[in-house]
């Protein structure tokens, strides 16, 4: 399962709308790939569509969806947003990283 953060929820759903996306049928997509200085990084995205083998799920009102090899990476992850005047926008707080890089956009097993 991927949690999502009040905070996140409330900025997925505004950037949803810009995007002209529903928040009530669509998706966000999260995954990863190979890459960034730690050697995966973090992929977010809308969709409105649900591939045969992506995982489906929802907290606070948000559906998200996975691929299946990124879900391996993602389990028990939640997904913030940090704004502000340090803010880094989408943080994800993944317990399964050992290694992170300084600008928290790509991790490693």
């Amino acid at each position: 399962m991927i949690q999502v953060s009040e905070s996140a929820r409330k900025k997925v759903k505004d950037l949803m709308s810009e995007g002209g996306f529903d928040a009530t049928t669509d998706y966000v997509r999260v995954g990863v790939k190979s890459g960034g200085c730690s050697g995966l990084s973090y992929e977010l995205d809308f969709d409105k569509q649900v591939n045969e083998t992506d995982k489906v799920f929802e907290d606070n009102d948000v559906r998200i969806i996975v691929d299946k090899k990124s879900f391996l990476y993602l389990v028990g992850t939640t997904l913030e947003y940090s704004g502000g005047l340090n803010g880094k926008g989408f943080v994800f707080n993944n317990p399964n990283a050992q290694r992170t890089c300084g600008c928290g956009e790509s991790f490693s097993l």
